[in-house]
């Protein structure tokens, strides 16, 4: 999900997991990106299916952005564009990049009809909404390759189709620029191989969830109606359709010290025991998580039925606590306690595993002033008492492992171990 609470000076904001459609999975850039790495990025690690994860300070200056590189092709050719700083976000599900992102390939990338016009979509975050239209690709990760994918090319619609049933009528906060999303576009990779599914293939109706819309073509005025989405052409989650490596991922970020540290490079490993690369060792504990990958059987602060999940497209820990100090009205949806804090939660999955995990909970006046990008210790509050959103910060020193939910293919069921 990508959640953006921002931070009054210095761009920083938080980013935090998508709400997509019927899979609810809670929380929240383009035009900086050129084809080529800009500075900072690390070189991909020279294994077919891993890439460098980086975080530092992006396209816009915000704190805990891990992002990956991602090459984009017209279906069946060799016209293609390698899009740096692309957000890396466990907790929404398929690619979704920017249009100015994409320079000339843009027009390259053929539209999916609907109706009498083409297919869109407006992708709900906690935060914000991307909107624009989808489009068929084969899409390059590492040495992975998902051949002619469904994505979302974002704000490439005028502003002014902009729908407002079941768009700007949940938020008004549009975040189609680089600028605005902290990245050239988002990476979905959380557990659900497609962003709706069944649902939203349904007739539109009141119960039907779905956030697609057909758009005449050459519109400039608001006539955009909902739709419903066949599933082969709903926004797809990649690495589901990776010829290998396709039943999850591992993500190793490093220790970052408790003032935070200008940038932080570590691993997207593809697959779940398919090499030797990716093996999940006996000490790991796993966690079955539900179809959106989150614990809904966790406990923190004293309360039960918390629904924890793991985002790395959140850049802080954000959970709700009375007992912490507020930050001021340059962060004011940041904690900023007087001396660093320690919280802990009991995890639970469906699988009845359960382990108790500890985090710290800084002042985040004093790392946003530091000029630090990356924290382990950056928190804020997420206004539920029954949501523990363990963003960004809980994967530094930690190698997680994530598998996708593949039941309906004959395939492993969802979950996540560290």
């Amino acid at each position: 999900m990508v959640r953006s609470l921002t931070r009054t000076k210095d761009w920083m904001k938080v980013v935090g997991a998508v709400v997509v459609v019927s899979l609810l999975a809670a929380c929240g850039g383009g035009g900086g990106g050129s084809g080529s790495s800009q500075s900072g990025n690390a070189p991909a690690p020279n294994v077919p299916n891993s890439v460098a994860v980086t975080v530092d300070q992006g396209v816009s200056r915000f704190a805990n952005i891990p992002t990956v590189s991602v090459t984009v092709c017209a279906p069946g050719t060799s016209t293609c564009q390698t899009i740096d700083h692309v957000l890396l976000d466990t907790k929404s599900f398929g690619l979704r990049l920017v249009a100015a992102s994409l320079g000339s390939l843009a027009s390259s990338l053929p539209g999916l009809p609907s109706g009498s016009g083409q297919l869109a979509q407006c992708t709900i975050f906690a935060d914000g909404f991307t909107w624009g239209t989808i489009r068929t690709a084969d899409v390059k990760i590492g040495g992975e390759q998902a051949s002619g994918i469904p994505i979302q090319m974002v704000g490439d619609l005028p502003v002014a189709t902009t729908p407002a049933q079941n768009c700007t009528d949940r938020t008004a906060n549009s975040e189609n620029t680089a600028s605005d999303l902290g990245a050239n576009g988002i990476l979905g990779v959380g557990v659900a191989p497609i962003d709706c599914g069944a649902a939203c293939a349904a007739p539109i109706s009141a119960a039907n969830p779905s956030t697609y819309f057909t758009c005449p073509a050459g519109t400039a005025t608001n006539n955009c109606q909902r739709a419903s989405a066949p599933v082969a052409q709903q926004v797809a989650n990649p690495v589901a359709r990776f010829a290998s490596n396709n039943n999850g991922l591992v993500i190793q970020l490093p220790t970052v010290p408790d003032g935070g540290t200008a940038s932080a490079t570590g691993t997207l490993t593809f697959g779940v025991n398919t090499q030797a690369n990716n093996t999940l060792p006996s000490s790991v504990t796993t966690f079955a998580t539900d179809p959106a990958g989150d614990l809904d059987n966790s406990s923190f602060n004293g309360v039960n039925g918390v629904s924890a999940f793991f985002d790395t497209g959140s850049n802080g820990l954000f959970f709700t606590d009375g007992s912490l100090a507020q930050c001021g009205s340059e962060a004011p949806q940041f904690y900023c306690p007087a001396t660093t804090q320690t919280r802990s939660a009991t995890l639970k999955g469906q699988n009845s595993t359960s382990a108790t995990v500890s985090f710290q909970v800084a002042n985040a006046d004093s790392l946003f002033n530091s000029g630090n990008f990356a924290f382990s210790n950056l928190a804020g509050q997420n206004g539920s008492a029954t949501s523990l959103d363990l963003g960004l910060p809980f994967f530094y020193g930690r190698t997680v492992y994530q598998g996708l939910d593949l039941t309906s293919t004959g395939g492993n069921a969802p979950f996540i171990g560290f």
